[in-house]
């Protein structure tokens, strides 16, 4: 028997079948995870053909929550990690679900986390994934690397769901990680800043931004550190606009 999984919310982004959305509620009930978190959907999570395929877990589709944007959806969450299956510029470093499972596990007495998938045929947009601290992959054939939305979703939360069953060293030792609402306000504030102070090439300024956004999520921010940088960049900031020399 496994133990019910409270920390770790599902989101989809933009999904385009009822059919898959039912299916992954199903799954998520499989492996004792209940919160579902849609980010504009293109079919009806409440309608005849979802609520088919979800059987015994229409009760998930019926308290899924609907965001306009993913940045919403991840407001409240500590850690955020978005799957792809595309490799390249801005996704590297990637998990493979066991090795993601492991990071929430470790985390799980301080932090809330969402694992995110995106669209069925075109999966996580690159501004998608600036919003998560980790990527994750499954490892498929070449000759058919695409999994069906459901059974990618399955495949993370079984890898999830042993991890939660077993004993994890909490990593955190007690403090708080950032919030995704408060992660973004200091990326926000930073992008503004070192574009400010011309840090950042005015031709393609996402880049550098991207690599910092990388660089601290791998650090598992707390609040306080997110403080800490927010009143950096006031004082950058401050400096550059000549109120003071200190």
């Amino acid at each position: 028997m496994l133990m019910p999984c409270g920390n770790l919310c599902v989101v989809l982004v933009e999904p385009k079948g009822a059919g898959n959305i039912g299916s992954v509620a199903r799954v998520m009930k499989n492996f004792g995870f209940g919160e579902l978190r849609l980010v504009q959907p293109r079919a009806s999570h409440l309608g005849a053909e979802a609520r088919n395929m979800a059987v015994s877990a229409i009760d998930l589709l019926e308290r899924a929550k609907v965001y306009e944007n993913l940045a919403l959806a991840l407001s409240d969450r500590n850690l955020a990690l978005g799957t792809t299956r595309r490799f390249g510029k801005y996704r590297e470093e990637l998990l493979c679900p066991a090795e993601a499972a492991s990071t929430i596990a470790a985390l799980a007495k301080t932090a809330k986390a969402a694992i995110v998938f995106g669209p069925e045929d075109t999966g996580l947009r690159t501004e998608d994934l600036d919003l998560c601290q980790y990527c994750v992959t499954i490892p498929t054939h070449s000759d058919l690397p695409s999994m069906n939305l459901a059974q990618a979703v399955a495949v993370c939360l079984y890898e999830a769901s042993l991890k939660f069953s077993a004993p994890a060293e909490d990593k955190a030792r007690g403090k708080r990680p950032a919030l995704g609402k408060n992660l973004e306000a200091m990326f926000v504030q930073m992008r503004q800043v070192l574009s400010e102070v011309g840090f950042l090439n005015p031709q393609n300024p996402e880049h550098l931004v991207r690599i910092l956004r990388r660089m601290f999520a791998r650090q598992g921010l707390t609040e306080h550190e997110v403080q800490i940088l927010r009143g950096l960049w006031d004082k950058i900031s401050w400096l550059h606009r000549g109120k003071g020399t200190s």
